[in-house]
C-alpha cells in the first residue's frame, strides 16, 4: 500500500493548521510555501476537507484556512478517507461478488486482517496525539 501525495500533502497542511490552532486563520499560500505544495494542490485538498468539516475557511484581508474542530477531535482515520478515500487492500473485501473465489480464498483473510489493521492505528490517532508526539521526540516532524 503506497500513499497518494495527495493524503501526505493533505495531512502535513491539517497538522500545520493543528499547530497553529486557536492562532486564527492561516493562509494557503503561507501553508503551501512551508509544506512545499503547489497552492493550486493545495487549494484542492482543502476543498475536499472543507467539504467534510475537518477545514472552515475564513474569508477577508486575514483570511484563510482553520480546523473545523480542535485538534484531539479530528482522527488521522477522518483526514485520510477524506483524500485517500477508503482503505480497501483487494476489491473482493468490499464485494463478495467480485471474485469466484471469494467464499473458500484463504489469502483474503489476511488482506481483511491488513486492512482492519490499518483503520485501527488510524483510528487511534488524532492530529493532537501527533502533534505531542512531535513535540515529545523533538527529533520527529509531521513530514508524512
Amino acid at each position: 500500500m503506497k500513499l497518494s501525495t495527495r493524503t501526505r500533502y493533505g495531512i502535513r497542511a491539517v497538522l500545520e493548521l493543528a499547530e497553529n490552532y486557536g492562532k486564527g486563520p492561516i493562509q494557503l499560500k503561507v501553508i503551501a510555501r512551508d509544506q512545499g505544495i503547489s497552492v493550486k494542490y493545495l487549494e484542492q485538498l482543502m476543498a475536499a476537507l472543507k467539504s467534510k468539516g475537518i477545514v472552515s475557511s475564513v474569508r477577508g484581508s486575514k483570511g484563510g484556512y482553520v480546523l473545523a474542530k480542535s485538534p484531539d477531535q479530528i482522527r488521522l482515520s477522518d483526514c485520510f478517507t477524506c483524500l485517500e478515500g477508503p482503505i480497501v487492500t483487494v476489491e473482493c473485501i468490499e464485494n463478495n461478488n467480485y471474485c469466484l473465489r471469494t467464499s473458500d480464498c484463504i489469502a483474503r483473510n489476511v488482506w481483511a486482517e491488513v486492512q482492519k489493521a490499518v483503520m485501527t492505528v488510524l483510528k487511534s490517532m488524532t492530529l493532537q496525539s501527533l502533534l505531542d508526539k512531535s513535540k515529545h521526540d523533538k527529533n520527529l516532524h509531521y513530514q508524512i
